[in-house]
């Protein structure tokens, strides 16, 4: 249960950015209609600072 919770403690400090910027989520959906069919694309991004790492599915 200790390790838990500090997993848990350690997840906050680092998304409430104390030991530095905060870690931003982003979720992007796009959805669009063509003769060909019904497309839709999903991407994932975090941000910290300068530096965004993402994923488009």
């Amino acid at each position: 249960m200790k390790t838990v919770t500090l997993i848990a403690g350690l997840a906050l400090l680092a998304a409430c950015g104390a030991d530095g910027p905060p870690i931003t989520p982003s979720l992007n959906t796009t959805l669009s209609v063509g003769s060909d069919g019904l497309h839709s694309s999903t991407g994932v991004s975090l941000r910290s600072g300068p530096v965004t790492l993402g994923a488009r599915f």
